[in-house]
Parts: structure tokens; sequence; C-alpha cells
């Protein structure tokens, strides 16, 4: 078998008489002595057979080799060059290839459309965290240890700390106004909350609120139910129908919760309305005095009112989703019957 020195001087023959007629020829060239399994690596690995007194020699040997091969194949670099302006022209005035369109979440469609609605009005957005102590939470609320809401079946508590929850309402946000600025108020706090639920077409463990507060001197159930009026009225359109009919949530007092005519079948009854023709969008009230008192503000002189209603309801309603799943499983099909919104 010819020693390392003799296979080189071979090789070095073939490199120096190459000639390549074509970039075919050329990339031979680079795979048959550059390449992964090509000779100059074959021959690298032959070093270990080289008596350790003859090694460095060699390696000099071998490296001005492997020189002579990358340096023939950069001398007929062009030809790769040539090939590859052989190819289509590309006309730079033609327009760019079109990219798809994305959309907004119809959640978030929805979302604006209330914020736009209420700051046309007075309202201001307010924000909250999603982590949130047990006093801006419940207590403020006029929800004491001992209240439903506080069961573990429908809160999720912060395992290191019992005081501490993931929100199950936005009116923790409302909370945190009343005793940050000064009076009045009036707010819309759009935000994600969290209730343990099993997941199904009709629930989910988060989902969406935007509640609003309205804390002033003289504030009636007059000016709640006017409120809401307009706010319907600029959503759903003129002919809308409105009822309020009463309810109880331990912050407000007294308590409604407030239905619409259905707009899928105009109140003759489907299975959206469930044959009642009305659809119920939110729930409130007038802020009680317990929580007003929370704040140390003297309900004797200030008065006001609360609401809140759940985005993917309203949603739902709009667009008729039937299923409450489909708005956070990313499905593309889904998202894009939204686009010209």
């Amino acid at each position: 078998m010819p020693s390392l020195q003799e296979q080189i001087q071979e090789y070095q023959l073939e490199i120096n008489s190459f000639k390549p007629e074509n970039a075919a020829d050329l990339e031979n060239f680079r795979i048959r002595f550059l390449g992964t399994k090509g000779i100059v690596k074959s021959l690298s690995a032959e070093m270990k057979n080289v008596p350790a007194d003859q090694r460095k020699e060699a390696g000099q040997q071998l490296n001005a080799f492997k020189q002579l091969a990358e340096g023939k194949y950069s001398e007929f670099a062009d030809l790769h060059a040539d090939a590859a302006g052989k190819g289509p022209a590309i006309d730079i005035s033609l327009p760019a290839a079109p990219l798809p369109l994305g959309t907004r979440h119809p959640l978030r469609i929805v979302e604006n459309q209330i914020i736009s609605i209420f700051e046309k009005i007075g309202f201001t957005v307010a924000s909250g965290p999603e982590i949130e102590d047990d006093w801006h939470n419940f207590n403020s609320l006029n929800m004491p240890a001992d209240h439903p809401a506080r069961d573990m079946q429908d809160t999720f508590y912060v395992s290191q700390n019992p005081d501490w929850v993931l929100r199950t309402h936005t009116s923790s946000t409302q909370a945190r106004i009343l005793e940050t600025q000064p009076l009045p108020v009036r707010v819309i706090c759009p935000g994600r909350v969290y209730r343990n639920e099993t997941i199904s077409a009709r629930a989910h463990c988060f989902f969406h609120q935007c509640e609003g507060l309205y804390v002033d001197k003289d504030v009636s159930f007059a000016d709640l139910k006017q409120t809401l009026y307009y706010f319907v009225t600029e959503l759903f359109g003129e002919g809308t129908k409105v009822r309020f009919r009463p309810s109880y949530f331990p912050f407000t007092e007294p308590s409604a919760e407030m239905d619409i005519s259905c707009t899928v079948c105009g109140g003759s009854g489907c299975s959206l309305c469930k044959h009642t023709g009305w659809v119920e969008i939110l729930g409130c009230g007038m802020v009680h005095p317990n929580m007003l008192r929370n704040f140390n503000i003297d309900p004797e002189v200030y008065t006001g009112f609360a609401f809140g209603l759940g985005v993917e309801r309203i949603t739902q309603i709009k667009f008729a989703v039937n299923d409450l799943r489909l708005y956070s499983q990313n499905d593309v099909r889904f998202l894009r019957q939204f686009q010209s919104l």
C-alpha cells in the first residue's frame, strides 16, 4: 500500500492537471477532494499510521495538499456564478407575492367596541393585577370570609399563600380605583378572570369581563339605566329591547340583571335564547353602602352604580359562536372569519 506521502504526490498531479468544463465538473471535484468523505478527510485519518518521528513532516505535506485543493476549487469559482446567472431573471418592478392578512381576535374586537362606547360618555380604562389579594378580591367588595364565592370549588387559590388568588372578577380593579383615586370616578375595567369551572362548550376556567363603576354625588338608578340603554343601542342597534330583572350581588344594592331581545331570532324564540326571546348580557346595581365605607367614602354623600358583563357572552351573541372553547384554541379557520372586522 502506498505511503501517505506517495498518495499525496499522486493526488497533487491530478489536482494540477484538473481543468473543469462546467459547474458540474467543479462540484464533482469539490466532493472528491474536499467533501465530508473526500480524499483530504481520508488522508487525514491515515495520520495515525505515520511513525511519530515523521508526523510533523507528513502533517505539513497534508496541510499543503489541502490548500492546493482549495486553491484549485477557488480558481474556477466563476463557473458556479455563471451557472447561477443562467437562471430566470428577477423583475424587481413586479409586485411582491401577497402575504395572508392577519386579524384581531374576536374577543379583542368586541372588547375594543365596548371600551369605545363607554369612552364616548366619559369612562376611562383602568387595569389591575390578575393575581389579587383577599382584601381587594373579596373583603372590600362586601364578601366576608364565609361568603359562598370563596369556596375552593369556585376560586383558584395561590398554594404558597391562601390569602392570594387568581382574581375571580375585575371588580377587584374597581376596589383599587376607589382606594387610590379621588372622587368622582368613572371607569371601565376590562380584563381576564379565573374560575374553577369544568371546561365545556358553555364554560371555561378563564374568561374576560368588562366592569364599570361610577361614583359621585347624586348618582341614581336612573343614571345606571340610561347608561346601559345607551350602551346596548350603540352595540346592538336601535331596535334592541331591554328589560331589568331583580337579582343579588354582594357589592350592589339594589341589584339587577339586564336582558336584551335576542339578536338571532328577534325575540321569536331560538336555541340561543332558549326560546324565551330574551338573552341575559350583564349584572348591575347601585354600589353597596358597605363597600363605600370600606374605602372611607360616606354613603350619605356619595352614591354610585356598577355593572359587569362577560366579553365571551357578548361575542357569542354578536357572532353566533356556539362553543366557548373556540376562543382559546387558536384555530386559524375560526379566526379568519373575523378578517373583515
